[in-house]
């Protein structure tokens, strides 16, 4: 049993507020969608708002996509491709991949505040991960659009068409990103439909691809609500399907597309191990489980929900992580010294609080910080169970928020064994200072990533995705272009 009274708070230290401006974002009060390389008029469509979850005040209100708007974004897509995309050079096609990323760097302020009130995150994740790794993706692949007969994939491979990519709201920009430059490089032209609660900086990233000069109807961008993403899963002018999100509804979008000869790509939900071995140097381990758990609200498909630890080391890990916990800054997202934001949606907050409560109603030892939260938007303190057991639903169910599950271990067979004790399998972290037993484990381990003394680093070089519930496919690297090619 870990007794979770071992704690001790080294006191709150005291920081002056920081906030960035929110008057950076420079929104629109309302967006209509982007089609054909031009904006609709907003008038033309039924409008929903895009709250700052922080405040629950309307950013700016969004245009509904109907079935006849998702219709015309994919005509325009099959246009482009017929008559210039498919058809320009991979160095041409290159040079608007470049601009864009060019771009993004330019207005990387602007995309950085947008994130931030339109999804709840720090805005210091904003401004120095997901702008920049956005704008690396885009570099990374422009590199690749006239090399694609030397990617391994054959001579001459031939782009598949329209890609109607669907993207969640944990990261609204970077999966933009990672969905278009692939797709782009490769030749495809694309319809995306950002999430209902975060459509904002992928109408802006439409306005940057305005600024690149992109032709007419290779990117077009519609937003609104499920109703929306299941008329771009069903079109017939449709390709290619690439979604993110929970691994519920890519299972609908894999029984809708299984009679037709739609390509698929997967990226759902994940639980993963963050597994510490008794020798693992402590201190870097702490922040590596924070940044595992804690990074972006949780909101991260993922996120090291699990902790293994070996049992030796338990009490002590389990102690200065409480610490830790006890001294991150919950609060205000355009503040540059808050660690943890708001929760992305009202739903989502709910179901945290629900998983929470399942928690504890089965008995593990819950641990909140005892931090001061705001009294308007969408807030969970962060959270630690301790005690756990491999069938308590906190284990086995991706929570999707900062709520960590602790769990124990005597052997390296053990860990491995309660690692795969999982339906999904996307990421898992390995902490150990013998190489051979990282090694050891990582191979048996049935996860598509797996980190080595550290947790939640991404590059465009490498290639991301899962195995069992958590998808098929990859994104990033030279293996994410296999899915926009016919090979």
């Amino acid at each position: 049993m870990i007794d979770t009274a071992l704690t001790s708070g080294l006191g709150a230290l005291g920081y002056d507020p920081a906030p960035e401006s929110a008057a950076l974002a420079r929104l629109r009060p309302r967006y209509g969608l982007f089609l054909n390389g031009e904006f609709t008029d907003p008038a033309r469509h039924e409008q929903f708002a895009s709250l700052n979850p922080a405040t629950e005040e309307t950013l700016a209100t969004v245009a509904r996509a109907s079935a006849a708007d998702v219709d015309a974004a994919v005509a325009a897509a099959r246009h482009a491709y017929d008559t210039v995309w498919s058809t320009m050079p991979g160095a041409e096609r290159a040079k608007y991949l470049f601009r864009i990323a060019r771009l993004i760097q330019e207005r990387a302020r602007e995309l950085a505040v947008v994130e931030t009130l339109d999804n709840g995150k720090p805005i210091r994740e904003s401004r120095d991960i997901d702008v920049p790794l956005a704008a690396a993706h885009f570099f990374y692949y422009a590199g690749w659009a006239d090399k694609l007969d030397y990617a391994g994939f054959g001579v001459r491979p031939r782009p598949l068409g329209v890609a109607g990519q669907i993207i969640p709201w944990n990261f609204p920009l970077l999966m933009a990103a990672w969905k278009l430059a692939p797709a782009l490089a490769a030749g495809n032209t694309c319809v995306l439909k950002p999430a209902e609660t975060t459509p904002l900086s992928a109408l802006v990233l439409g306005e940057i691809l305005q600024q690149a000069g992109l032709p007419e109807g290779v990117v077009n961008i519609v937003t609104g609500d499920a109703s929306t993403g299941a008329a771009l899963v069903e079109h017939p002018g449709v390709d290619k399907i690439a979604f993110t999100g929970s691994t519920e509804v890519g299972r609908l979008i894999q029984e809708r597309v299984a009679a037709t000869s739609k390509k698929l790509t997967l990226e759902l939900g994940g639980k993963g191990a963050n597994i510490v071995f008794e020798d693992a140097p402590i201190d870097e381990v702490i922040e590596g489980i924070i940044d595992g758990i804690f990074f972006n609200q949780g909101h991260v498909c993922c996120a090291g929900s699990r902790l293994l630890v070996q049992e030796s080391v338990a009490d002590e890990v389990v102690r200065r992580l409480l610490r830790r916990v006890d001294q991150l800054r919950v609060g205000d997202p355009l503040d540059k010294n808050t660690d943890v934001g708001a929760i992305n949606s009202a739903g989502q907050l709910a179901r945290v609080r629900e998983m929470s409560r399942w928690g504890e109603d089965e008995g593990a030892t819950r641990y909140t910080s005892a931090c001061e939260l705001p009294t308007t938007g969408y807030w969970f303190a962060p959270t630690v169970f301790t005690n756990v057991a491999q069938s308590h639903r906190i284990a086995r169910e991706e929570i999707f928020g900062p709520v960590l599950s602790v769990l124990t271990f005597r052997t390296p067979d053990e860990a491995v064994a309660k690692a795969n004790n999982s339906k999904y399998g996307l990421a898992c972290g390995v902490w150990s200072e013998k190489g051979s037993r990282t090694l050891w484990v990582a191979q048996r381990l049935r996860a598509g990533v797996v980190w080595a003394n550290t947790y939640n680093k991404f590059d465009p070089t490498s290639p991301f995705g899962g195995v069992r519930e958590s998808g098929f496919g990859r994104e990033g690297g030279r293996q994410g272009l296999e899915a926009y090619l016919d090979v």
